[in-house]
């Protein structure tokens, strides 16, 4: 079926594909040791599968062999088992097409060496070549070569896939919101690169959501066709298990629509996205849905602030005494250089706010919070609120950064859990998290009475004034609620809340406490900017539900859309003095500076 497909390419509407088979199968059988296990393990898992997005439209449906090369089966105790699950991955979507009854396409799916990828070409091209000889030998009828953050690793898997096959390559890469990969090629660089191998189709997938994947679509170009299978939003932690984000199939059949117009010929999703995304994007390219609004791109940036003081910190001495506090909430750089942020941070400390640093926020890798924070307390000399999330390193590590930047003088931390690495910049990766935010807590704790995490003591104690996050709009509002009262008990001496966008999402939790809170709650604030980001934010990101009041507004705004999402912004500010001790404002993308509008607005 390789010269329908290419035909089909080449005349037909656009090729639906199928959604997030391995996150899906992990889901439906437990205690494997990787999805792909699954194939000699649970095939009948696999199978109903496979016929689940075949009947929600999909045409074209990928094996479960991402990850089933022998360096990263090796590496889960599975390399005896190379071939049977290769080979069986093939026999259970070609089942699966048969049980069916329809014409589909099967896509033999090869993605990168992930930790193994620090061997030399050389060495991986005999590891690619070697699963596409498997894959084609039991009869897929063209490649997908998924999911890479390295352009020169992709080029190696094609070459090393042409060397033992004819077949029609799709090759796909990660890109994140800037249309740029982890090691800065661009989306139009890769189109380029790709579209001199003798490849049927470039695209995008995996990454950071459909907004994501639009942006690198319209970077590509028409030189090829193009290919869009991106997640279905930002994974966040509950605990132990990665939760997906609420995307609605409207927006999938809106994303659907958008690809479409801007080249897409095979359309998908990826990590998180079931038959019903599949299905609503299917059905748009059935009714050939025209998009309801022309793609804008959408930039981002940073930004950053504040002051300190000696013994207790401005921060404490504010939230102990009362005043409102305001601050700004920043990313901090994703390549070796501060200094943008040391001019943005003396704007925003003119202003009389503080400014609070994300750790790697979307598993997006940039410059440490801790280590940003000592270098403008020190070059500055401003108070900061440093994010630090235990997800990328051991109790040992928290504790070697923590003593570090303490004695550099940062005093304030929020302790979060961090999103997972798995959907950011190293999706073969996994976590630390000997501890979860709780336990960092406990950590923050036990340094400020002089002992380690495991009681033994240190030379000086340490004197952090730490915090917590809490979401007042939980999917799960009493398993929020317990945790945030162990936060509590573990040492946390203030909170801030999730992004919200109606001031009775806080009255709420405070409700759920009783009435206050036990610690000062700072409330989180985003100016939306544009219809298309709030799209975003509600779809895309757990945790946050933009009204559809506001949605509603910003769509009918128009040109006006900024001055939409900021009145709204400013009159959110205005009502939580009332209800909060205080608030962040998330800096809008390419305007950091712009918040201070809105700081103003609360003085």
């Amino acid at each position: 079926m390789a010269a329908g497909f290419l035909e089909r390419l080449r005349d037909g509407p656009p090729i639906v594909a199928d959604g997030g088979t391995g996150t899906l199968i992990s889901a439906a059988a437990p205690r494997l040791r990787c999805p792909e296990e699954a194939n000699v393990r649970a095939p009948d898992t696999v199978v109903s599968l496979h016929v689940s997005f075949i009947n929600a439209g999909a045409e074209l449906i990928e094996t479960n062999t991402f990850g089933a090369n022998r360096a990263k089966l090796a590496s889960r105790y599975l390399e005896e088992e190379l071939v049977p699950i290769n080979e069986a991955a093939v026999k259970l979507a070609r089942d699966a097409r048969q049980v069916s009854g329809r014409e589909v396409f099967i896509a033999g799916s090869i993605g990168p060496l992930g930790e193994h990828e620090e061997t030399w070409p050389e060495d991986r091209a005999p590891l690619f070549a070697e699963q596409a000889r498997l894959l084609a030998g039991r009869g897929v009828d063209l490649f997908s070569v998924e999911t890479f953050f390295d352009l020169e690793e992709l080029v190696t898997a094609i070459e090393a896939v042409r060397s033992v096959s004819e077949l029609p390559i799709v090759a796909m890469m990660t890109f994140g919101d800037d249309a740029e990969t982890i090691g800065g090629v661009s989306a139009a660089e890769a189109a380029e690169r790709l579209a001199r191998l003798r490849v049927a189709v470039v695209g995008t997938n995996h990454g950071a959501g459909p907004d994501a994947a639009l942006t690198a679509l319209q970077a590509m170009g028409d030189s090829l066709p193009l290919a869009a299978m991106p997640n279905i939003g930002l994974a966040s932690m509950s605990g132990n298990r990665i939760v997906y984000p609420h995307a609605t199939p409207e927006y999938f059949s809106e994303f659907a629509a958008q690809a479409r117009s801007l080249g897409a010929r095979l359309i998908g999703g990826c990590c998180g996205t079931t038959p019903t995304e599949i299905g609503a994007i299917s059905s748009a390219i059935a009714a050939d849905r025209a998009p309801r609004a022309p793609l804008a791109v959408i930039e981002r940036e940073l930004a950053v602030e504040v002051a300190r003081e000696e013994r207790e910190t401005r921060l404490g001495a504010d939230l102990r005494e009362g005043r409102f506090v305001t601050s700004v909430q920043v990313d901090p750089p994703l390549g070796a250089n501060y200094e943008g942020l040391l001019e943005i941070a003396a704007a925003v400390h003119a202003a009389g706010a503080y400014v609070d640093i994300n750790d790697n926020a979307t598993a997006r890798v940039g410059m440490h919070p801790l280590i940003v924070a000592a270098a403008l307390e020190r070059r500055v000399g401003i108070e900061t609120i440093p994010h630090l999330t235990p997800r990328d390193s051991t109790v040992m590590g928290l504790e070697s950064v923590l003593l570090g930047a303490h004695a550099e003088g940062v005093r304030n931390l929020l302790a979060v859990t961090g999103d997972p690495p798995e959907i950011g910049d190293y999706p073969g990766s996994g976590g630390v998290y000997e501890v979860d935010s709780i336990g960092l807590t406990h950590l923050v704790s036990h340094l400020n009475r002089g002992e380690n995490f495991n009681g033994k003591a240190i030379d000086a104690p340490t004197s952090f004034f730490a915090g917590v996050a809490v979401n007042p709009i939980a999917d799960d509002p009493d398993e929020e609620l317990d945790r945030f009262r162990r936060k509590i008990e573990a040492g946390a001496r203030f909170a801030m809340t999730q992004i919200v966008f109606e001031v009775g999402q806080v009255e709420a939790l405070l409700e759920r406490l009783g009435g206050a809170s036990p610690v000062p709650v700072i409330a989180g604030v985003f100016p939306l900017t544009s219809y298309r980001l709030a799209l975003r934010l509600h779809n895309e990101v757990p945790g946050i539900v933009v009204p559809d009041a506001l949605q509603e507004a910003l769509r009918d705004a128009g040109p006006g859309e900024r001055e939409v999402g900021f009145a709204h912004a400013r009159e959110l500010l205005a009502a939580l003095r009332d209800v909060a001790a205080g608030v962040y404002v998330v800096a809008p993308y390419r305007q950091p500076l712009s918040v201070l509008e809105l700081l103003e607005a609360t003085s």
